[in-house]
């Protein structure tokens, strides 16, 4: 998971605006000074469906490895994201490469302006979608919009290097809250990276994957469960609308989500460069309330004066 200075989400999270149409957001809260934190994006929603974005720091408690942690950071503001949009370009993807242009920007519209977003499109190679600029703003519409509709869908299917490619952009990012958003049929047979391989990269950063399946009845290379294990290992939600609107009305959904969670973060116990399986719950319980954020990250490992160059 990766690891950010507090001072960075403190100058960030003063900065920006709040949704208007979410309850007042609780004053950002922060203890101690210049440590480094693990961020985790928290969700919460009520047994409805709804998302629950008016708790206060105080009923939520942080366990890594079993162990109750201080929590150091905390915001429900809609504080600005970066997301990155990893987009199938393959052949299979020829009739709803349209359908999946759309939903990108119906993304963008409904995300907070200041979002940071960059796309990666993958079929037998991985390339940028924007080549002027490592990042654009959620109101660049017609910049994105352009970069996107040059889209041309061929060859096969590298998933899982596109993955990777995404993984590694989002280390350039200025936003503390990071996600990526795969819309694929879930195969690959182009890639050199493995699934495995993706799963234990995500496990070092802090980005939240969701995933979006568009299938066709008789293709034989979609892959369901390869995006549910994504989704799942990183406290993202896998979706599989069933027409093009559906698919738009998916990608308006993760925005609200991305604005309307919490961002919790708390120094680490251990840099023993191992993986610390962590879990947010919310005190007094609460019935019907249910919380999600990723299941846990690898720590970074203590430099040793001897290790240093």
């Amino acid at each position: 998971m990766q690891i950010l200075s507090l001072f960075v989400g403190f100058a960030l999270l003063f900065s920006l605006p709040a949704l208007p149409a979410l309850p007042a957001p609780q004053e950002p809260s922060f203890r101690g000074a210049s440590s480094e934190l693990v961020v985790l994006p928290v969700i919460v929603k009520d047994k409805q469906g709804r998302y629950v974005s008016d708790l206060q720091k105080e009923r939520f408690v942080v366990y890594d490895n079993a162990r109750r942690m201080p929590i150091d950071l905390f915001t429900n503001e809609d504080t600005p994201v970066t997301v990155g949009l990893i987009v199938d370009a393959s052949g299979s993807m020829r009739l709803k490469l349209g359908e999946v242009i759309a939903a990108a920007i119906a993304f963008a519209k409904s995300s907070n302006p200041d979002d940071e977003l960059f796309a990666v499109r993958f079929n037998d190679d991985v390339k940028e979608v924007v080549r002027d600029r490592r990042f654009l703003l959620a109101s660049d519409l017609s910049a994105l919009e352009a970069a996107m509709s040059a889209l041309r869908p061929r060859g096969r299917t590298a998933l899982y290097d596109a993955l990777i490619a995404g993984l590694d952009h989002l280390n350039d990012a200025s936003r503390p809250r990071k996600a990526l958003i795969v819309i694929s049929d879930g195969g690959d047979n182009a890639s050199r990276a493995t699934l495995d391989g993706v799963l234990a990269r995500a496990h070092k950063s802090n980005a939240a994957i969701y995933t979006i399946g568009v299938y066709d009845p008789d293709e034989a290379d979609k892959n369901r469960g390869a995006l549910k294990v994504l989704a799942r290992a990183t406290g993202g939600e896998r979706f599989e609308p069933a027409s093009p609107g559906q698919l738009q009305q998916v990608c308006k959904r993760i925005a609200r989500e991305l604005r309307s969670g919490y961002t919790i973060g708390y120094v680490p116990p251990d840099r023993d460069g191992l993986f610390h399986r962590v879990r947010v719950v919310i005190e007094p319980a609460a019935r019907g309330l249910d919380v999600r954020t990723r299941p846990g990250y690898f720590a970074a490992r203590s430099v040793t004066p001897s290790s240093q160059p």
